[in-house]
């Protein structure tokens, strides 16, 4: 695939970002594009290696390998290269239901995955995906899904987040009517409210969801089934009911001081500032603001990065990251190997940002938050940490153990946990009766998805844990095909 020696003659290259002081002062996209040549040049680097491992996805060694949407990868790839872009959205369609969002968001396993990257810079298939589809919809080449022939069946998908999304799709192509339920006011689940404007412009969800409601999907904002329809309501109403709730419990600090204001779950943080600015560019005021405040952020990962390029939107006075592990390898430890997602140490936007503007990384590793401090007034003003050792496991305890004589203080007047989630609230399953795992999520097999509950099905972070969203849409698809199996006995769905 590419130009048979395309890896030898190009190096890797990657848009630019815009100048990190100054994205901070606006809630656009902060990623530059590509000129075609360039991309094309990128695109001749896949190097036909025989046996691909970007395009087919797994779990190796409980680290995710390859692409979980199975995307076709080597040959939009070739495609681009040659510069046949039409013929390269519709490959790229065939399995990705929504690029645009892949393309931005998703860390790209593929590249991990990449045979290239053994020995040299992975092939930049994310940024090349993100380009196909970008210039397909400038193109007009983008319609609505045209719904197959009528089933007469009917299935309700529970939430409107990727895997929602990509079931309603799916389903709305084999002819069934579905009808899509959102507890929030705007449609996208974690795509609207969960991934800041910045890396993810809110007009490309509306888009994508304005297509689906052309091609006959219905949608229903302000509902949250199992308070405003029960969920067995829901379930005498249709042939079939597909739960993409998400995992929306998150993990919680419970240590002395909690209690006090001024600390927030991050998602209650990014949810409130995404609301405000799309209803009023942030003047009503309504969200938690990290204006001239000294913001400490505990937990690392995405959610940790997004609230951190959110504060310096706001104008915060000082930003630190807490992350309990330690500082993760420049390159591939041997423990982790090609081709397994690599775990190396990774500067995203909002690091990037925060050392811009304070000339240093936010990120202090192998910390722990032992206490919170409050004033007078009950508000958060100071949190006590502790150094950790991983190297020293506490015997029938944590696999750390604290460092005597480690302890400091730091200001703060607003503490954001971004520690992950715990699972999916349980109105659902109580009200079904739906067996749930060792981690709380909705029981139901990999693959499979159907619960103990016939006509219910489950998929994405509800089903799996919190994850990616190119998972989230992989797990829609593959569940929507399972539940036309079900109402149909037999699928033509993939």
């Amino acid at each position: 695939m590419g130009k048979p020696t395309g890896f030898k003659e190009f190096t890797r290259q990657v848009p630019g970002d815009r100048d990190p002081t100054l994205r901070i002062l606006d809630w656009n996209e902060f990623h530059e594009h590509m000129p075609v040549e360039a991309l094309q040049e990128q695109g001749a680097r896949c190097m036909d290696c025989g046996v691909p491992f970007c395009h087919t996805g797994g779990i190796m060694a409980n680290m995710a390998t390859g692409c979980p949407l199975n995307n076709l990868i080597p040959e939009w790839n070739d495609l681009i290269y040659q510069g046949r872009w039409k013929e390269a959205i519709d490959r790229l369609h065939k399995t990705n239901n929504f690029p645009e969002f892949t393309g931005r968001v998703c860390p790209a396993p593929c590249e991990g995955s990449c045979v290239l990257g053994i020995s040299e810079p992975a092939v930049t298939i994310k940024n090349i995906e993100c380009s196909i589809v970008d210039k397909a919809f400038e193109n007009d080449w983008v319609e609505a899904p045209t719904p197959g022939e009528p089933t007469g069946k009917c299935v309700a998908v529970v939430g409107s987040g990727p895997a929602g999304l990509a079931a309603a799709a799916q389903l709305n192509e084999a002819g069934h009517q579905v009808t899509v339920y959102e507890r929030s006011d705007r449609l996208g689940g974690l795509l609207m409210y969960g991934i800041p404007n910045m890396k993810l412009e809110k007009w490309m969800v509306e888009r994508r969801v304005n297509l689906l409601r052309q091609g006959g999907v219905e949608f229903v904002v302000n509902t949250e089934i199992g308070k405003d329809i029960s969920a067995t309501e829901l379930q005498d109403k249709f042939d079939a009911v597909i739960l993409c709730v998400g995992a929306t419990r998150p993990r919680d600090l419970p240590i002395p001081g909690r209690d006090l204001k001024g600390i927030h779950f991050a998602m209650d943080f990014l949810h409130a500032n995404t609301k405000s600015l799309l209803d009023s560019e942030l003047a009503d005021g309504q969200y938690i603001t990290a204006k001239d405040k000294n913001v400490i952020v505990i937990g690392g990962g995405d959610t940790g990065t997004d609230c951190l390029g959110t504060s310096l939107r706001h104008g915060c006075s000082s930003l630190v990251n807490f992350e309990i592990v330690p500082h993760p390898p420049e390159s591939r430890s041997e423990d982790n190997p090609w081709p397994q997602w690599p775990k190396i140490f990774r500067v995203d936007y909002g690091h990037a940002e925060a050392t811009a503007k304070y000339g240093e990384d936010p990120r202090t590793f192998c910390i722990e938050t032992v206490e919170f401090i409050g004033d007078e007034n009950g508000h958060v003003k100071a949190l006590k940490t502790t150094q950790v050792d991983w190297e020293q496991p506490v015997e029938g305890g944590p696999p750390f153990s604290r460092v005597p004589g480690s302890e400091k203080i730091y200001p703060a007047d607003l503490v954001l946990l971004a520690m992950g989630f715990l699972g999916p609230e349980a109105t659902l399953s109580d009200q079904l009766g739906l067996e749930v795992d060792s981690r709380s999520n909705f029981k139901a097999e990999y693959g499979e998805y159907a619960t103990n509950v016939d006509g219910i099905f489950a998929c994405g972070d509800c089903r799996r844990g919190q994850s990616l969203v190119v998972w989230a849409i992989a797990e829609g698809r593959e569940a929507a095909r399972e539940c036309d199996r079900y109402l149909m006995g037999v699928t033509q769905l993939p």
